[in-house]
């Protein structure tokens, strides 16, 4: 049974990554409501929060319906993070997750991000700062190392623990690889098997399938995943995979009913939550997968993707409605 600090998130869980303009209230509802064990919020700029920004304080919002939810920040300076733990705080959530892992040029440019593996000694020395600044447990996200000849992600997790990191977050990537190649899950694994180590280790990187799922439990030894993209919308993803574990079959994919209900439900969440225009914009990159594999479909995601109406996107799926009722997924 896996414990980040002192919260039960069960045996192998499965976690909602951190992203961009992603993980906001709406989605994280979706996807706790199908199965994710923990949820992360969009990193938010300790820069920001120190100075009131609109778009970073707005990240703070948590709903109880999430728990246990970690919120996720990013910066290089100790003074800057250290104020931002403090804001944190005050939005009562389980965790604090620290990003040493966005591979993104303009986070990365700052010393930020996946920029710190270049200074692992300030990476350590942020994370022992921020635990002995709050109460809650502090976890870290973080990549392999910056590239294929500095990959000591090992002696770094062990650091990081040893500093009290309550859980740490691997993703199968150096930051020269960004996104593109496969995920290489071994040296996460050496975390893992390391005897010195004995906070959860989770994997992070082309979690896509529920056997893949499998692999990172068995073949790995891994105490949980971290899912990000496979999950973009596709909230299903994490009961497919716990009906996977349990039975080693695969769920029926979901119908077009509860797909549509999923869209209408997500896009009202984000239009309640951040107002019309950014309601829109913001939901329109999950709509490809909500409705992926229907032949004929380009008009009505065209509809979807371009309108900065929201009766008309509303529209479109009553559209698709009356248009694929029937339509059967494989």
């Amino acid at each position: 049974m896996a414990k980040i600090g002192n919260i039960d998130v069960g045996e192998f869980p499965l976690l909602l990554a951190p992203m961009e303009d992603v993980s906001d209230p709406p989605f994280r509802a979706l996807c706790k409501e199908q199965g994710a064990d923990v949820v992360y919020t969009e990193f938010i700029s300790s820069e920001g929060l120190i100075r009131d920004a609109a778009k970073s304080v707005m990240k703070l919002d948590i709903y109880e319906k999430e728990r246990p939810v970690g919120i996720q920040i990013f910066g290089a300076n100790l003074e800057s993070m250290l104020q931002s733990v403090e804001i944190v705080e005050k939005s009562g959530p389980d965790i604090i997750d620290i990003n040493f892992g966005c591979p993104v040029k303009k986070v990365v440019s700052k010393g930020a991000g996946a920029g710190i593996l270049k200074d692992i000694p300030l990476m350590v020395s942020l994370t022992e700062a921020m635990v002995k600044h709050t109460k809650l447990p502090i976890t870290v996200k973080t990549r392999l190392g910056w590239d294929a000849d500095s990959i000591k992600i090992v002696e770094v997790a062990e650091r990081l623990q040893d500093v009290g990191a309550s859980a740490i977050s691997i993703h199968g990537r150096t930051r020269v690889q960004m996104y593109k190649g496969d995920a290489n899950w071994a040296p996460i694994a050496e975390v893992k098997n390391n005897p010195r180590m004995h906070i959860p280790i989770f994997g992070n990187g082309d979690v896509d399938t529920p056997e893949r799922a499998v692999e990172m439990r068995d073949k790995y030894g891994l105490d949980g995943a971290m899912i990000g993209r496979a999950s973009i919308g596709y909230p299903w993803f994490f009961k497919e995979i716990k009906h996977f574990f349990k039975t080693g079959e695969h769920l029926a994919p979901p119908t077009m009913e509860e797909r549509l209900d999923a869209a209408r439900r997500h896009l009202q969440m984000a239009i309640d939550w951040k107002g019309e225009k950014l309601g829109v914009f913001e939901t329109r990159r999950h709509y490809t997968n909500y409705f992926k594999g229907i032949p004929h479909f380009k008009e009505y995601r065209q509809k979807m993707v371009t309108s900065d109406d929201a009766a008309d996107v509303f529209a479109a799926f009553d559209e698709v409605e009356k248009e694929f009722s029937g339509y059967q997924f494989v």
